[in-house]
């Protein structure tokens, strides 16, 4: 399972790799075009280049959910085919348009008379859905991509039934989340309901789910329940609204405030965690991610692009990110810090709602950000360092020894298929892959391995990091061996 996740975190990387600018165009949009978040018109140049900005950013964060069908879908079929990444498209739209409320009601029309459920396909676009049509279609491209149909049926035969098959899939996934999504979904405001009776305690248990079901999209049940009117509460849309906490019945903000510090702050201090995690030779690749990550969380508190970078790769770590923000929130209850968003918890929005009547102390962002960036800097690099998770830059990858390598042979389909033999030919070969120095190989039959056989090609060494799985080191040329390599196995 753990290993399956972390194919998953690596998957994920692609299209989490093009949403910090993303953030970053929207965050200076803000800046430029107050109106887009405060409401107003919209006049000038300068406003407009705001908008276009805005407009820009969002285009693809707002679409995040889709870039993850296809992220999946590529990075989870065997050989990065792009046929599991239509097939996840088919899956995508199978599943959206089935479960969508306008259709979903004028099936079951109960459902409209039920606000809780149809609010929960509302929220059917996420990217849990995302990522659940991504798996569906790599999985059928995995598992069908060689089926061979009767000669009528021949021209749907091998990678063209792909997403058929998947389209199939995605109709009983949709019949099991057309029961299944409404009542966790209602479960959640259950709980939402309840956490609101806790006073600042509450309020941190709430942060603390919010970050823990973003990879599942359900936050959006709990973000309903507090941030808008689903149960007459509306810390959101009241706090905008320009009232203040005489005017209802809780700490106005109360169920916002704490996100500040996290994402302003934490999220930065967490980044230079795993920066200085990093394995040396992985720290310019990492930084890359991390430093726009860290930046795009604090200018507009889009954090998506660095959770996504590690949730799945280190599970662990990731509900100790969550536990930080319940905690923060409950001091932020406390301390009397109050602020508010209407797009997230960045610089931008904290500038912008600082001036509402709500606004309460927001001075005490400085020691609340100074305090959360060191909290989550330790906490962060004491849990990766002690428990060797395997955060962006500590991959089981490559050591700086391996990219060194060089192979005995440059005759790459030569060294090919003297490894091809050392495994038992291309019978014995379940599955290829390769990063950046190794083949990475799953066989049937592990008996039957000539590692001695395969180390006579001139490669640098051979792993058996599992029963089923062997590791061929070859260095930075392992691409060029790994693409004969698959096509010897054709």
């Amino acid at each position: 399972m753990m290993k399956y996740l972390q194919k998953l975190g690596k998957a994920l990387m692609l299209p989490v790799a093009v949403l910090p600018i993303c953030g970053l165009l929207m965050g200076i949009g803000y800046a430029l075009c107050p109106a887009t978040m405060q409401g107003g018109d919209i006049k000038g140049l300068i406003p407009l280049i705001g908008l276009f900005l805005v407009k820009a950013g969002a285009a693809l964060i707002d679409n995040m959910a889709l870039l993850f069908v296809i992220g999946v879908g590529v990075g989870l079929s065997k050989d990065n085919d792009g046929t599991g990444g239509v097939a996840a498209l088919a899956s995508w739209l199978m599943i959206t348009t089935l479960l969508n409320t306008g259709f979903v009601t004028t099936i079951m029309p109960a459902i409209a008379e039920n606000a809780n459920k149809t609010l929960a396909f509302d929220k059917i676009v996420n990217p849990f859905i995302g990522i659940l049509a991504g798996i569906i279609g790599s999985t059928c491209y995995n598992k069908f991509k060689d089926t061979k149909l009767p000669d009528w049926l021949s021209f749907f035969s091998g990678k063209r039934c792909v997403a058929i098959v998947a389209g199939v899939v995605s109709i009983l996934v949709s019949v099991v989340l057309l029961f299944v999504w409404p009542l966790v979904f209602g479960a959640l405001i259950a709980l939402g309901e309840g956490i609101v009776k806790l006073g600042g305690v509450g309020a941190g248990l709430y942060a603390f789910f919010n970050r823990l079901l973003i990879p599942t999209g359900l936050h959006h049940a709990l973000n309903n329940v507090f941030w808008f009117d689903t149960i007459g509460l509306g810390d959101l849309t009241n706090f905008w609204g320009g009232k203040t906490s005489a005017d209802v019945s809780w700490s106005l903000g109360m169920y916002m405030s704490g996100f500040f510090p996290c994402m302003m702050f934490g999220v930065p201090g967490a980044a230079l965690a795993m920066l200085h995690c990093a394995k040396d030779n992985k720290k310019k690749v990492a930084a890359g991610l991390l430093l726009s990550a860290a930046i795009c969380a604090f200018v507009c508190g889009v954090t998506e692009p660095f959770e996504f970078g590690f949730m799945f790769l280190a599970p662990v770590l990731y509900l100790i990110y969550a536990i930080l923000y319940g905690i923060f929130t409950v001091i932020t209850y406390y301390v009397g810090f109050r602020a508010g968003f209407s797009f997230s918890a960045g610089c931008t929005d904290l500038v912008f709602s600082s001036t509402l009547p709500a606004a309460s102390k927001t001075w005490l962002i400085i020691p609340l950000g100074i305090a959360a960036f060191i909290v989550f800097y330790v906490v962060f690099r004491f849990a990766i360092t002690k428990f060797d998770l395997k955060t962006p830059g500590r991959e089981d990858d490559d050591v700086e020894a391996e990219k060194q390598a060089e192979l005995g042979n440059n005759d790459y389909t030569q060294v090919a298929s003297i490894i091809l033999e050392g495994i038992g030919g291309k019978e014995n070969v379940v599955e290829i892959d390769n990063c950046i120095t190794r083949l990475r190989l799953e066989v049937k039959d592990n008996t039957i391995v000539d590692e001695k056989k395969i180390k006579s090609a001139g490669v640098a060494g051979v792993l058996r990091p599992g029963k089923n799985n062997v590791q061929v080191i070859i260095g930075t040329k392992v691409q060029f061996v790994a693409d004969e390599f698959k096509k010897l196995c054709k």
